[in-house]
């Protein structure tokens, strides 16, 4: 086991939302000492050349420090101060950021940077924090091929997991969990479609959560799929990931309601969704009697497995709305470029050794294929898809309880730039709950064989508190080993 390899920021580096607003309210520590710090941070860690090489951070803002400044200058004459007043926040690069590039990894969006904020981001400002920067990401939050490889953008290159370097920091909001995990911010932004909040979290042995489609804006963040796409709070534990949530989703009580435990809380246990892997699936069961031990009323359910049927409408649905959003979202971010989905494909085929160097962009000539959502096919789909995830899947397990529960992934699998990077042990969690639009959240349980697993956590549309308030009483946060950057 290896030391930090930045001693001298790491003392803040892994500080929680809550000791550095006490900090900062104290007078004990400002933002720019704490911006400052955060930037050494990831010039020391994140950048190509250093010994560990990251890559989880994307851009940095130049305006940070003179945001931190101002958070300062707001305390010192007693302004009205927010409840991110002078926290740090990296968002992901799908998401538009005044003044950076919001280019979701991709080179079609270089040189076209946002004229202003994505609401979501506004509202973050509004509170008082500071946008740090914005992370990498898997391109176009991972919907190019069937053989991406999770962590890598044409912009970014490919993001470690700081556990091992070798291993894959999951997609797609691949750099907000390794970041997280470096102890480069306090928080971060990322979105999910299916599993790109749940995946990296985990992995990187952080918490997150997708809330209900539709509870945090949507404008202004590089869609996949308007049924689908939620963007998402995440941080090192679930009461930071709770301050987020109440900002980003504009809703009070969600800390309070941490403090209240989980006792009488209906869990359903899902083992039927395990991931495989022995050692995650055992700590699961551990995790399961602490949870019983806590006053929760536990329960086995047997929620329906996803079939081929179920993946292929879902692929179907996800690439027709894909087809339409991105021919939005391209006119919208200005002229100097692509215009719609297909004229991606042509600049990424006149630029492949950049942006295909590893795969290609199968998915979305599908997406051009397909033609949209005005078609019998993606009606038919998605019907379909609604009615397994809806009436097959949850809505029977749900009935007498309030949460579902399984482990999400196993360890970290190697990055594998050529052959494409999955999952080597996973669990079928996130399908249902992303089909119905439903909230995910993951909070770490601890390691399997040295490497980060997390715990999922299903609730209905608006469970988001109750949620995260099982994932406070339950996880285990730990900081990674520094191992040296390859593990057998």
């Amino acid at each position: 086991m290896a030391l930090d390899p930045s001693p001298a920021t790491a003392e803040l580096a892994y500080a929680s939302v809550g000791e550095l607003r006490s900090r900062l309210g104290a007078g004990e520590l400002t933002s720019s000492e704490l911006v400052e710090t955060l930037l050494r941070r990831i010039e020391a860690i994140d950048a190509p050349g250093t010994s560990t090489a990251l890559r989880s951070v994307l851009a940095v803002s130049d305006r940070a420090l003179k945001e931190a400044r101002d958070s300062d200058d707001r305390r010192r004459v007693g302004a009205p101060i927010g409840a991110l007043e002078g926290i740090p926040v990296l968002i992901k690069d799908s998401i538009e950021v005044a003044g950076l590039p919001s280019c979701a990894g991709a080179t079609s969006l270089l040189g076209r940077p946002p004229a202003e904020d994505a609401p979501l981001v506004a509202r973050i400002r509004a509170a008082g924090a500071v946008v740090l920067g914005t992370t990498n990401l898997s391109e176009w939050a991972n919907i190019r091929s069937p053989r991406s490889s999770g962590g890598w953008s044409a912009v970014g290159g490919l993001t470690g997991n700081p556990w091992a370097l070798d291993r894959n920091a999951g997609g797609s909001s691949s750099g907000s969990g390794a970041a997280l995990a470096a102890g480069l911010a306090p928080l971060a932004i990322g979105t999910e479609t299916d599993g790109s909040i749940t995946c990296p979290a985990s992995l990187n042995g952080v918490a997150g959560i997708k809330p209900t489609v539709g509870a945090v804006p949507t404008a202004g963040v590089a869609p996949v799929s308007h049924s689908q796409d939620s963007p998402g709070p995440m941080g090192r534990r679930a009461s930071d990931v709770a301050i987020l949530l109440e900002v980003v989703g504009s809703r009070a009580g969600v800390t309070e309601r941490l403090t209240a435990g989980v006792e009488g809380v209906r869990i359903g246990v899902a083992r039927d969704w395990r991931t495989g892997h022995p050692a995650t699936d055992a700590l699961f069961e551990r995790v399961v009697e602490e949870i019983r031990s806590c006053g929760a009323q536990v329960a086995d359910v047997s929620p329906a497995l996803p079939h081929d049927e179920v993946q292929a409408d879902e692929l179907t649905v996800l690439l027709c709305e894909l087809k339409e959003g991105m021919d939005r979202y391209m006119r919208s971010r200005g002229p100097g470029g692509p215009q719609n989905l297909a004229e991606v494909i042509a600049h990424e085929d006149a630029h492949a050794g950049i942006e295909q160097p590893y795969f290609g962009h199968e998915f979305f000539e599908q997406a051009v294929e397909l033609g949209g959502c005005d078609s019998d096919a993606y009606r038919e789909a998605r019907a379909r898809n609604l009615a397994w995830a809806l009436e097959t899947c949850l809505e029977p397990v749900m009935g007498g309880i309030d949460l579902l529960v399984t482990a999400t992934y196993g360890p970290a699998w190697k990055s594998d730039l050529i052959l494409g990077g999955h999952p080597a042990a996973s669990s079928p969690a996130t399908t249902a709950p992303a089909i119905a639009g439903w909230p995910i959240a993951t909070v770490p349980m601890g390691t399997a064989d040295g490497l980060p697993v997390g715990l999922g956590i299903i609730g209905r549309p608006g469970s988001e508190a109750v949620m995260l308030a099982l994932g406070a009483t339950v996880e285990k946060p730990a900081l990674p080993a520094w191992i040296d950057p390859r593990r057998g």
